[in-house]
Order: structure tokens, then sequence, then C-alpha cells
């Protein structure tokens, strides 16, 4: 009996034969690693039972354990590894079968759900726990790329196409696709640009002189993915046009049927500063309890309502944010909300995705607020919980493909903002649409690295825009907003909360109680009011 299974057994845990005989196998590299490891296996597991599924479930969180102790044992790494490695082959990870059977009655749910209200969902993501390396963000953003790269080659502007290692020293009119790695401003106030492709980089000025171009590489971020028409040599590239991928609809889509769809989002219900007698008076007007014969008419024909996320306020969001918390209990924010929302009639399709206050990673995409911590939203039949960002269909029929709308609660917004001067100037704070444009032109709605907490995925980028949406929605600046873009629909959401003290701080006035509502066969939008 080797040292591993002996000190597990010495601890007290009893162990599955099937288990032990792997562990018997254990090369006995290092008895002090086999001590070790015993301490480990006996650390995670609650009782005394020491399975192979119950170790399997584990595997990620016990390699991270022995990485950590790695980095002190350095002179051991390698026997540390041929464990690790070791371990991983014998015990591969699981989903609990709770966890797999509630999943499946969940995604159950969700399908009856979406074709029960005419609502179908394209894309709600639930990236799967994995260990993230380097390599996944350099695959990452070599798929975004690829993307990018198959939409802007099929765009007539870019002329005698070429990759950026076919650049020879002869100066030549060529177009390059690229992402940008850096840009920096010259002496001469000229904008310098280095961008890559898959297979080398090039320097690129854009001349101030040339007053549209420049105008398009100021509005530039870095990780934005472009084609540039060029002319020039290898060493450096005098950039003639900016060719952006650009989100763009034919005409806008309108539905055969006089419907409506109401957009709201930052509700910040457990707050202190939380309207909520307001917000139940914008519940009464979509029963059709108040209001004008034609309103309640009007109200009658609701049938969506997207919430775009802060549902709640959250626990722990920021510093001292017990202090402004009527509801100081995480669940308990979420068993008031369903009450609110279980008011509103069955008829209406709620469509909710979550945002930064949201008990959810902050990492993006943000899956569906989870049952563990909102078990009342789940038992709401109207109610569709979808990730951010989403993009679902509403209102399709047999002789109508429905309406495509792309659901993103905003976290990158106030990244553009900060680094693009236009909207600087333009205090797109007030006019959120403005930031929604420079999304759509980029076909990206966070393209710079650090402008969100992302976790990269492996095959697709879920912050791309790879379908284009009919409508977009937004939610986080606290101000209505109405306006399109190429065709495509933009509505920015207002809120549900009075002025905290950070908005003051940072002097940004919210406009709460504004309800943008869209007739799907029309295209108007008006929007209610219920502030005072």
């Amino acid at each position: 009996m080797n040292t591993l299974v002996k000190s597990c057994l010495q601890n007290g845990f009893l162990m599955e034969p099937e288990l032990a005989d792997i562990l018997l196998n254990v090369p006995s590299f290092d008895e002090e690693i086999n001590s070790y490891l015993a301490e480990v296996l006996c650390s995670i597991n609650k009782n005394k039972m020491l399975s192979i599924s119950a170790l399997s479930i584990n595997i990620d969180k016990i390699l991270l354990i022995f990485d950590n102790y790695k980095s002190q044992k350095k002179e051991k790494s390698e026997i540390i590894d041929r464990y690790a490695s070791f371990l991983k082959s014998h015990l591969k990870p699981l989903v609990p079968q709770q966890a797999q059977t509630e999943k499946k009655e969940e995604k159950a749910e969700e399908i009856s759900k979406s074709f029960n209200g005419h609502v179908k969902i394209i894309d709600s993501f639930i990236l799967p726990s994995r260990k993230i390396s380097v390599g996944d963000f350099v695959n990452h953003f070599r798929n975004r790329f690829i993307f990018f790269k198959s939409i802007l080659q099929e765009r007539n502007e870019l002329q005698n196409l070429t990759s950026i290692n076919k650049i020879n020293g002869q100066k030549q009119n060529v177009s390059i696709i690229g992402i940008i790695t850096d840009k920096r401003m010259t002496k001469n106030k000229n904008i310098l640009l280095e961008v890559e492709d898959l297979t080398g980089r090039a320097v690129l000025l854009i001349n101030a002189n040339k007053e549209d171009v420049f105008k398009k590489a100021q509005s530039t971020v870095l990780d934005d993915t472009l084609g540039f028409r060029c002319s020039g040599t290898g060493e450096m590239l005098f950039v003639n046009d900016i060719v952006f991928p650009d989100a763009m609809q034919p005409e806008r889509k309108k539905a055969p049927i006089e419907e409506y769809a109401a957009f709201t989002s930052d509700l910040h219900v457990g707050s202190i500063k939380f309207l909520e007698e307001n917000f139940l008076k914008f519940v009464k007007w979509l029963n059709a309890e108040i209001g004008s014969e034609q309103q309640k008419e009007m109200a009658g024909k609701v049938k969506y309502l997207f919430i775009v996320g802060d549902c709640v306020d959250g626990v722990g969001v920021y510093p001292n944010q017990e202090n402004l918390l009527a509801i100081k209990d995480i669940r308990e924010q979420y068993v008031r909300l369903a009450e609110l929302l279980g008011k509103i009639r069955k008829d209406v399709y709620i469509i909710m995705c979550p945002g930064q206050h949201d008990s959810v990673r902050t990492a993006e995409p943000q899956p569906p607020i989870d049952r563990y911590f909102a078990e009342p939203l789940y038992n709401l039949e109207n109610l569709l919980l979808v990730s951010n960002p989403s993009l679902v269909n509403i209102a399709s029929s047999q002789d109508f493909d429905g309406l495509k709308i792309l659901m993103y609660h905003g976290a990158s917004f106030h990244s553009l903002i900060s680094d693009i001067e236009e909207l600087r100037l333009a205090n797109a704070h007030h006019s959120p649409s403005k930031v929604v444009k420079h999304i759509l032109k980029r076909r990206h709605l966070a393209p710079t690295h650090s402008s969100v907490v992302y976790i990269p995925s492996e095959n697709t980028d879920p912050l791309a825009i790879t379908t284009v949406p009919d409508i977009i929605t937004n939610g986080e600046v606290h101000r209505t907003d109405v306006s399109s873009y190429n065709n495509i629909l933009i509505v920015s959401c207002s809120c549900w909360q009075s002025i905290t003290p950070y908005e003051e701080k940072v002097g940004n006035e919210p406009d709460p109680c504004k309800v943008p509502l869209l007739n799907l066969k029309t295209g108007a939008v008006n929007i209610l009011d219920f502030s005072s």
C-alpha cells in the first residue's frame, strides 16, 4: 500500500474500491508529494467517502491546488507535473448527476417558454467551466480576426487586398485587413497605427490633412479589426481610407400584426433608491388598469417586455453599498422582484438578461440569472431568462420570420466613451445611442481587450455581432434614447432608481421611469413617462 492510500485511510476516510485501484497505481515518485496529495483529496470532500465521481467533479480544483504547490516546490516541478498528468488522465471532469438533471429541466423549461410566446432564443451563452490559459486568448482573437476578415474581404472598397507579409519594398497601392495593436499621435499631429494580421505586422500613417480619413482614425480603438486602403511600402503604409465592418439591414423590418414591445432596464430592486411606486404604476398601465381608453387599448396590445439587466441592486457590488440597501439579502431582492413581475398579466412575455448588479459573474458573456439565487423567478411562467448579451426572435409567424432583438446591458459603454473623442465631446452618457452606433459600426460590443472582463470562447466571440439584429437594446447609463443606424433600431433604456451618491459624484444625471414602447407594425416608438 503506497503512502497516498495509507494517508487517506489514516485520516478516517472510506474509499471506493475502484478509486483505490487508481491511487495504488500512482507512481511513487515522491513520498512527500504523496502525503500532500492525500491531504488535498481529503480536504475537498465534505463527507468521509472518497469516490471517483466525487474527485472527478473537483478535478479542476485539485489541479489548481497542484499548480500553486508547484510554485512553492520549484525543485520538484517536473515530478508534480507527472502527478497532475496522471490524475488528469484517470479522473475525467464530470458534471454532478443532480446538476445534469437540473440543466436538462431548465433547458426544457426554456424551450417550452420560447415557443409558447412566439419568443425564440437565437443566442444565449452558457460557457462551460474550464481552465483558461494565455493560449485561449490567442485563439479568441484569432477567431475574431477570421470572422471580421470574412466580412471585410467582401467590401468593394478594399481593392488589391493582400496579407501583410506579401507587401514588399516597392511602392504600391494595396488594401489590408488588420487588428489595431497600438495607436499614437505623432509630433506633427498625425495618427500612427500598428496593425497585425495572421501573417505579420505593419505601420500605418494617417495624415491630419486627409480630414475624412483622419476623423475615422480618431474613432478607432485598440483591437478594432478594420480594412485599410493604403499606398506605400512594407516599411510604412499611408492610409487613404478606413473600412469598418458595419452592421446593416437593407430596410427596417415591420411585423404584419399590430403588437407592442416595451423596453426597460436597471430596476435596482432592493436599493433604497428604487422607485417602486413608479414601477407599480407602469405595471398597472401594462395591465390596462389606468390611463385613457386609447392608452388601455394600446396597453392591451403589449406582448413583449424586455428587461435589460441590473434587475436587482445586488450585494457587495461596491464599497459601503449596504448603507444604500433596503433589502440586504440577494435572494430576498429576487423574491421582491418576482413579486413585482408576477403582477404583470400573463400574456405579456418578459425577456430578462442580467447586468453587473445581478447575481452572476462579472465576466461577459454573463449567464442567465441562476436558480440558486433567484428560485422565485423560475416560477413565473411568462418569464424567459437569457444571458448578457443575448439574441432573441419575437413575433414570428407562418408568413413572417420575426424580429431579431440583441440585448446587451452595456458595461463597455464607459470604456468606449473614454476612448473615443467624438463620444466624450458629445457627452454620450446623456445620449447612449451614439455609443451603440459605434458598436454597430465595428460589429463588436466590447472591442478593446481591457474594456470589460470577459471569458474567451473556444470557437466564437460571443461579444461579436455575428448576426445583424433588427433592434439592439441596452441599459447601464440610466437614460432613454431612441435612434437608428443602417436600418437597425436602437433603444437605450431608462431606469427605476433615483440618483445615487456615486452618480452625483461623477456628474451622471439619470432620467428614470421612462419606457420606450415600440409598435411592431409601424415601427413607431412612443416614450411613456411614469415619473410623476
